[in-house]
């Protein structure tokens, strides 16, 4: 992981009280990683719905960290979660365009509900800022390239929906109680401890346990579909920037949290191939399959950073050759 104790605008969550809202997941414990390493106290509330217990073993002995296992539709649990707390960050969900096509209604009661619970709590316990997790998916059907904060289309699946949702009452708790929020807009996040298992799997750490396993990879569709692939540590820049800044005009925004490059299906089934070969040469032989394109999914997503980039100072950590050559070294010696 990026060290960001260089960075002393973020030495500044020394002592500061931090929840992190599934905590136990991919990106949660990601984040609760990074602020226990620069001296903050992390709560975690998770219900190990789709985050694990594994995740997080490692902070247990850390007298700086602090775990809550419950579910933010109680608000009885977010209300508990946000006593003495300076900050939040907003990453428990149930992700997943597929299975909220799926479930609608378990999304939205965790997305939505959840999300409310949460910021009812948040305020009620006068929390200083609360940052959430929104999503790229509320692009929509939105054609226009590089995606732009203030441009959306209209949602193509149920879990688009919560995600524009969250945004619209994040702004309306920052007009009616001053609630300071920031949403931050994730584009196609991988790395280190996203569960390649699952009906779910996120398409990275997917097709590497295919490749690590001498099976095809699937693409759907033809492969000419691109995303902007973000790396973890581009993700905790952009979340410690929005905890630490003191520019009062970035607040109440949402931001893209992406590198600004979008990269195709079949050119990242080649980069991870490539990677991989220095790992197990076999593995450039392995042929990909192609199935039929997946309902509710966007055929192209490249985001515009340059609202980040002036008001957050933002600059990304990794690029997406950087970012596979990390992610594929954790998953060796994670997976082998």
């Amino acid at each position: 992981m990026q060290d960001f104790k260089e960075n002393p605008q973020f030495r500044k969550l020394e002592g500061k009280v931090v929840l992190v809202t599934g905590g136990a997941g991919f990106i949660g414990s990601n984040l609760c990683e990074a602020l226990l390493d620069l001296g903050a106290k992390v709560v975690c509330l998770d219900n190990f719905s789709t985050g694990h217990r594994h995740n997080i073993e490692g902070f247990f002995n850390n007298s700086n960290f602090k775990l809550i296992e419950g579910d933010i539709r109680s608000l009885e649990t977010c209300q508990e979660a946000c006593q003495e707390v300076d900050f939040v960050l907003h990453e428990a969900a149930l992700g997943s365009v597929p299975r909220s096509i799926n479930d609608p209604i378990t999304s939205n009661e965790v997305n939505v509900s959840g999300f409310l619970n949460m910021l009812v709590a948040a305020r009620d316990n006068g929390v200083n800022r609360f940052i959430y997790a929104a999503s790229s998916s509320t692009y929509g059907d939105s054609e226009k390239l590089p995606k732009v904060e203030d441009e959306i289309g209209k949602p193509l699946s149920p879990y688009a929906i919560t995600k524009y949702v969250n945004e619209l009452y994040a702004d309306i708790f920052n007009k009616a109680y001053g609630l300071d929020t920031i949403g931050l807009r994730y584009f196609n996040v991988f790395g280190r401890r996203q569960d390649p298992n699952g009906a779910y799997a996120a398409v990275i750490p997917l097709f590497v346990k295919k490749l690590m396993n001498h099976e095809s990879p699937v693409i759907n569709g033809d492969g000419t579909f691109s995303r902007d692939f973000t790396y973890i540590d581009n993700v905790i820049q952009m979340n410690l920037l929005c905890l630490t800044t003191e520019n009062k005009e970035a607040l109440n925004q949402v931001y893209n949290t992406a590198v600004g490059d979008r990269t195709t299906l079949v050119s990242l089934v080649n980069l991870l191939k490539e990677n991989l070969a220095k790992l197990d040469p076999e593995i450039a032989k392995i042929e990909v399959i192609h199935g039929p394109k997946r309902n509710g999914d966007i055929p192209h997503s490249l985001a515009s950073i340059e609202k980040s980039k002036i008001l957050l100072n933002y600059r990304p950590l990794f690029n997406i050759n950087k970012g596979i050559s990390s992610a594929v070294d954790w998953y060796w010696n994670s997976l082998v």
